[in-house]
């Protein structure tokens, strides 16, 4: 599970700033016992939460930092060309932002007996300025290796005491200065090492709008038409396109034609037989949306991994949203305690107008773009809102702030002064 994440000096985000998923006194039951303890108190893990902000605040930079920090674990070793330095992207509207070091660190829970891990690293253009890694066992921290490339006196890598086993040194020897440790000592089967970094290649999958939407339906497609577990998968894929009230009855599944004509929807008829439609061409582009979205939700569902959703509202209505986001909360229908962590427009997930509010107050984060161009992430419970409280409303008034500064009629106003001055 994945506790928290920190990043700075990516994209538009600046300064430090850090995504929590671990409840808080505003939690309103949604959170999930650890049986961990830190700080005097169990840790409770939430399965969801949203960040909601006006258009270039910076949302999407949030779950991007989050996949660079994947990326580079999966890659370092193997797409770090040597020599070739580090590729990064800091923040591009301060020139000095290009010297300052790139920071990414998540806080996680492994483990059938959940141990707390905290990895992280800072890159800069040439090289990995700094990296660590601690663990939790029994509650009590242990730092496994600590790494930092211009330590003033002794050597780049250190291994306080014994809680990383192996040969550690020798390890050392095999990083390049454009490589991650992790990286390495997984590729080359350190058993303790290698737990931290298959979370990283095996536990988020992320989905976005546009074009990722054919990679989607081909993904769904494929869990249609794969022999392991076939007929179970379609019972699940059949319900979910009839609970979402597209006119789906159900589907055809044919693996031995050409890819894109093995799956067919059937919809309602006049004439009461259900009709298949052909699927690239005839089918909606919100069905087509929801049959793409199935496969990497069932996934992330079957691992108890974490789902990154950017837009949540371009891909789907705001009353199936509130669904995904209820599945997620569900710990029956959730019971491996997968995460979706989501981005989206839609302020309509945090009113009434949802019958019952399908997202808690300390599940919900705000982006906001300061005049320097830098993205600002905070949690909505800085403003303490109450229980009771109508988020909607609040949020579409600037109470929380994260919407645009656009006074009523000001569009019509600026085009019909653009257009006085043109004539």
């Amino acid at each position: 599970m994945l506790l928290r994440f920190r990043v700075a000096n990516h994209r538009s985000i600046r300064a430090e700033h850090e995504l929590s998923l671990v409840s808080t006194e505003f939690n309103e039951g949604t959170a999930r016992s650890t049986g961990v303890r830190a700080e005097g108190r169990e840790i409770g893990v939430l399965p969801v939460s949203g960040i909601f902000g006006a258009n270039a605040s910076g949302k999407s930079n949030v779950l991007a930092a989050l996949c660079a920090m994947q990326a580079a674990v999966r890659g370092s070793l193997a797409d770090w060309a040597q020599g070739a330095g580090v590729p990064r992207e800091p923040f591009a509207l301060d020139p000095p932002a290009r010297d300052d070091t790139s920071l990414f660190e998540v806080d996680l829970l492994l483990g059938q007996r959940p141990v707390r891990y905290t990895y992280g690293f800072e890159l800069s253009d040439e090289r990995v300025e700094a990296e660590w890694l601690h663990a939790y066992p029994h509650g009590r921290k242990q730092v496994w290796f600590d790494r930092e490339a211009d330590r003033e006196h002794g050597e780049e890598f250190t291994f306080p005491g014994d809680g990383l086993k192996g040969g550690k040194e020798r390890l050392a020897e095999f990083t390049r200065p454009n490589s991650l440790f992790l990286t390495v000592a997984a590729s080359l089967n350190q058993p303790q090492l290698s737990v931290i970094h298959r979370w990283f290649l095996e536990n988020l999958e992320i989905v976005t709008p546009g074009a990722d939407i054919a990679r989607r339906g081909e993904h769904t497609r494929r869990l249609l038409t794969e022999a392991r577990g076939r007929e179970g998968r379609r019972k699940q894929i059949e319900a979910l396109l009839r609970v979402a009230d597209l006119g789906v009855v159900g589907l055809q599944v044919d693996p031995s034609l050409p890819a894109e004509q093995q799956v067919r929807l059937l919809h309602y008829s006049g004439s009461g037989e259900p009709v298949p439609l052909d699927f690239m061409r005839q089918e909606s582009l919100g069905t087509f949306a929801w049959f793409g979205f199935l496969g990497p939700l069932l996934d992330v569902l079957d691992r108890g991994s974490v789902l990154l959703v950017d837009e949540l509202d371009a891909s789907l209505h705001p009353m199936l949203a509130a669904e995904v986001i209820r599945l997620f909360q569900d710990p029956a229908a959730n019971p491996r305690g997968a995460q979706l962590i989501f981005t989206t427009h839609d302020a309509t997930l945090l009113g009434t107008s949802m019958v019952d509010r399908p997202i808690d107050r300390d599940q919900v984060w705000i982006t906001a773009k300061r005049q320097t161009g830098e993205t600002e992430l905070y949690p909505l419970i800085d403003a303490r809102p109450r229980r009771e409280e109508n988020l909607e409303r609040g949020y579409l008034r600037g109470r929380y702030g994260g919407v645009p500064r656009v006074t009523s009629g000001e569009l019509a106003r600026e085009i019909m002064q653009v257009l006085a001055e043109a004539g």
